[in-house]
């Protein structure tokens, strides 16, 4: 099965870093055996108004609202803290990050959206569907989501990281 997965995988990474957008990752799809643990996330406020956003935006279509996964959630936050780190916003490790949430929750596709320097979570919502990617992963055949905004102490500027997820 590693032997399967490995490779496929590899050129998953591969396509997907030469096809993405500096603020966009396109789902990737594997199967895996389920396999649930439960974490615990303390979400905010704006973390909170962004998610039931796009909970409201996702309904306006006729979609289902995804659920929130506090394990994607924390994929969600240290991915916010790796970007702070670097000063910069990027994909860097999806493949890690997507990978980690198969094996750990038994998701069939992950997805997951960027953003940076939004103040509010209308703001956010408003880019994400102004940008065909991130609309397409909003409107995805998802059934949950995670999410993490954190604040740089030097710059005052936010990181968004919402990792969608397909149980």
């Amino acid at each position: 099965m590693k032997a399967i997965i490995l490779p496929l995988l590899l050129t998953i990474f591969s396509l997907s870093m030469n096809s993405c957008s500096s603020e966009d990752a396109s789902p990737v799809a594997v199967h895996t055996n389920k396999n649930v643990i439960i974490n615990q996330h303390n979400y905010d406020t704006l973390e909170i108004e962004t998610l039931e956003l796009i909970n409201a935006y996702r309904a306006s279509k006729g979609l289902n609202n995804l659920e929130k996964v506090d394990y994607a959630s924390l994929k969600s936050e240290e991915h916010c803290d790796y970007m702070i780190a670097e000063n910069k916003i990027s994909h860097n490790d999806f493949t890690a990050r997507c990978t980690a949430i198969i094996k750990t929750l038994g998701a069939e596709k992950v997805a997951e959206n960027l953003a940076y320097n939004f103040n509010s979570s209308q703001a956010v919502l408003s880019a994400w569907l102004n940008s065909e990617s991130h609309k397409q992963n909003i409107e995805g055949d998802f059934t949950h989501f995670g999410i993490a905004i954190k604040e740089c102490p030097k710059t005052g500027k936010k990181y968004y990281t919402n990792i969608y997820v397909k149980l």
